[in-house]
């Protein structure tokens, strides 16, 4: 069989190098020795295509989720915007506070406001500089950051340049530890029990690496009797809800009717709106301490029209109801994958034996809506042999790994995609089934003369030592 590119390039980028350089700069040597690092761990991350995008395989990867970018849906509407502006610059011209500002984009931040239900919203260029801006310029001295333990590794790089001394993690998703730490944080910050100060409580809607959703409206009930003064408030990542949950894709806080209890939304357009950059949702209170205190808006050049009118685009086919369909289409396949997978005759023993796991996958039945991510679990070595199963099997599905994820938590994600469909949705699930089956063979067989190694980890290493 041939080698798809992907694990070709990803083969010969994790020989060891460090070993061979004896002889070169020593600047370059060690950079390379720390890579190694990661190779010997088969984790050297690799500048290649993804086999879905080159037609050798099946998209559960990308965050193409509506299917905007694949289908072509967002370039045409696109056009058409660009077409309504013919005199647009490319360039932006500086910052926000200088030269980068500019009708249009101070417009269509309103229409994003108003479409969910906020007073005031401020575009940034990504969604790691959105976080990055929220925690360093809002949080004022003697403030303290409540955070759920599993939020994104920008809020963490934010949280590292607050004003807040007092930034205290809680178990996620765990309602009766956000209790006791913000009851702790109350106890211990004179301020913050007087009322003269403020709790921020940073979470997700959706977790970008277990696809479960945030328990938002126990908490807000929680800190509502916990923090007397009415001084804690939420700062909510939506990333993984946009264009995916609520109405039009408008979040999970819109489709709860929360709005009026967040102080701060992100969402980002990289991934189901299939373009690039994020929003800040706020008051006009927030959107100014941003544009004065954020030293990421503030030193950075401003979208670009082309930009902003990308993101434009994606709200038009939002706001037209044109990718519901699209929404629906997503929970009906991971509902489809899940019923597959949790009924075919390995899954309860393959379960038992600790061989195969989907977290998410418990009581699906009973909840209102299922995420587009799907986590799927085996034991930690196993997680690469995996990975290759489903790549010689034309399917695009790549290992989370640290420092992602925290050690020893790695695990294969499965995104769906709206363009998915149910005969390849079936194919995924079988062919986990088909490789756990392999491995439970394994771990049960007495013959030493089998290899411990299943089919396709065996072809490979084969590879990888012809290289």
């Amino acid at each position: 069989m041939a080698t798809p590119a992907f694990l070709a390039t990803w083969i010969k980028a994790q020989k060891l190098r460090g070993s061979r350089m004896k002889d070169a700069p020593t600047f370059y040597r060690n950079l390379e020795e720390a890579l190694d690092v990661r190779r010997t761990d088969h984790a050297m991350a690799t500048r290649t295509q993804s086999t879905w995008k080159t037609g050798e395989a099946v998209d559960f990867c990308s965050n193409d989720l509506l299917s905007l970018g694949s289908s072509g849906k967002i370039r045409a509407e696109f056009l058409e915007e660009l077409a309504r502006n013919p005199d647009f610059m490319l360039y932006a011209g500086g910052s926000r506070l200088m030269d980068g500002n500019y009708d249009y984009i101070e417009k269509v931040e309103q229409e994003i406001a108003d479409f969910h239900g906020a007073e005031a919203a401020l575009i940034v260029n990504s969604g790691c500089e959105a976080n990055s801006a929220i925690y360093a310029a809002i949080p004022r001295p003697g403030d303290a950051i409540v955070y759920d333990e599993l939020v994104h590794a920008s809020t963490h790089d934010g949280m590292s340049h607050s004003l807040a001394l007092c930034k205290m993690p809680f178990r996620h998703n765990d309602v009766d530890s956000f209790r006791d730490t913000l009851a702790s944080v109350v106890d211990s910050q004179p301020l913050i029990r007087d009322g003269s100060r403020s709790v921020l409580i940073s979470v997700e809607s959706v977790y970008s690496m277990d696809g479960d959703i945030c328990p938002i409206e126990e908490l807000i009930d929680i800190a509502k009797e916990v923090c007397t003064k009415g001084n804690a408030v939420f700062i909510v990542d939506e990333a993984h809800a946009t264009g995916i949950i609520g109405p039009n894709g408008a979040g999970l806080i819109c489709e709860l009717g929360l709005q009026n209890e967040i102080a701060i939304r992100l969402h980002t357009f990289g991934k189901a709106l299939a373009s690039s950059g994020a929003v800040i949702l706020g008051n006009q209170t927030v959107r100014l301490a941003l544009l004065n205190f954020a030293r990421s808006v503030i030193y950075t050049t401003a979208p670009s029209f082309p930009a902003v009118a990308a993101i434009r685009s994606a709200y038009n086919l939002l706001r037209s109801g044109a990718t519901q369909e699209s929404q629906e289409k997503i929970q009906s396949l991971v509902k489809h994958f899940l019923t597959t997978i949790t009924s075919h005759e390995i899954w309860d023993e393959a379960n038992d034996m600790g061989i195969l796991s989907i977290p998410v996958s418990d009581n699906w039945e009973l909840r209102d809506f299922v995420t587009h991510i799907v986590p799927v679990w085996t034991r930690q070595r196993y997680n690469f042999w995996l990975v290759f199963h489903l790549q010689l099997a034309k399917i695009s599905a790549f290992p989370i790994d640290y420092p992602v994820v925290p050690k020893g938590q790695s695990r294969i994600r499965i995104m769906f995609h709206a363009g998915n469909t149910e005969a390849e949705v079936e194919l995924l699930a079988n062919s986990i089934c088909e490789w756990a089956k392999e491995m439970m063979d394994i771990e049960k067989g007495g013959d030493s003369n089998k290899s411990k190694i299943p089919k396709a980890a065996q072809q490979i290493y084969a590879m990888m030592a012809d290289v």
